[in-house]
């Protein structure tokens, strides 16, 4: 069982969920089906830390469970707010009207998945090495556990920032709101499986998609050796612009979190820490 999920976990779950999301995006149920399928999938992956955990140790709460729920509902309300008015009234507004509308559904979700990511990938880089932009982006590497539910820990000021470039980007090609719909059915699921504490790899295949034996180093309570790996799917765009970083060394059960020992831990309290000048 360990052996299948080690191998077989990460390509056969994504493998399904894109599948059914490119499939279901241009539905008439589409606005239920996308949020039940991702749905879905993050709990499959909860299943599976279950059945073969990375690090025994971060099996136990650690004091951040509740915090992460909390930031789960706001991620999906997030998602469900751009692509129902948000992205549409964007698109209205701003749209040149130049995307390929003979593309596929399954391509147009991939060529706005690209656009996405890249835009995360500079907003994550340059969080890292703002010290404005920090402060907001602490809250998501404050977890001393990495597992299936704190991909989504974002300040909402994090989440705003990360997402609005690609948005405004496929706003403006007029990409088809069906497409947006059907990746960000995709990209929760994707980000469950890049902090899930599971024993799984993709073997070479790991340094072209950010997943969890990558992200990993992220994580890292060094702040200088988390420079690296800001790719949220595709690690494209590391190779390209110099970040990709690769190890055969396993993160520690107390590698992860933050250098300053009294940053809180509670979902408000994560928000309200950015304001304050003693930080």
């Amino acid at each position: 069982m360990r052996l299948a999920i080690r191998y077989l976990a990460y390509p056969l779950v994504m493998a399904a969920v894109v599948l059914a999301a490119t499939t279901l995006a241009a539905s008439p149920s589409a606005a239920l089906a996308l949020p039940a399928l991702t749905l879905a999938g993050v709990l499959a992956v909860g299943g599976l830390e279950r059945l073969s955990p990375y690090q025994q140790a971060w099996t136990k709460g650690h004091g951040d469970l509740w915090a992460d729920v909390q930031y789960n509902v706001l991620g999906a309300g997030l998602i469900q707010a751009s692509v129902h008015f948000i992205y549409p009234l964007s698109t209205t507004t701003l749209s040149l009207g130049i995307w390929p509308n003979s593309w596929p559904l399954w391509a147009s979700v991939f060529g706005v998945g690209a656009i996405i990511d890249f835009g995360l990938y500079w907003m994550h880089r340059w969080s890292h090495n703002s010290r404005f932009l920090w402060r907001f982006h602490q809250p998501h590497h404050s977890p001393e556990r990495l597992y299936w539910l704190n991909g989504e820990r974002r300040h909402i000021v994090s989440a705003l920032i990360l997402a609005t470039p690609g948005l405004l980007a496929a706003a403006l090609l007029g990409a088809p709101q069906a497409a947006l719909a059907g990746w960000f059915a995709i990209l929760p699921v994707h980000l469950a499986f890049q902090h899930a504490n599971i024993d799984y790899t993709l073997g070479p295949a790991r340094r072209l998609l950010g997943v969890a034996e990558m992200h990993r180093w992220r994580h890292k309570r060094d702040y200088e050796d988390a420079q690296v790996n800001f790719g949220e799917v595709f690690l494209i765009w590391d190779w390209l612009f110099g970040s990709l970083h690769d190890a055969p060394e396993r993160i520690g059960p107390h590698d992860l979190g933050l250098s300053d020992a009294t940053y809180p831990k509670g979902f408000f309290t994560q928000h309200a820490a950015p304001f304050d000048p003693r930080r």
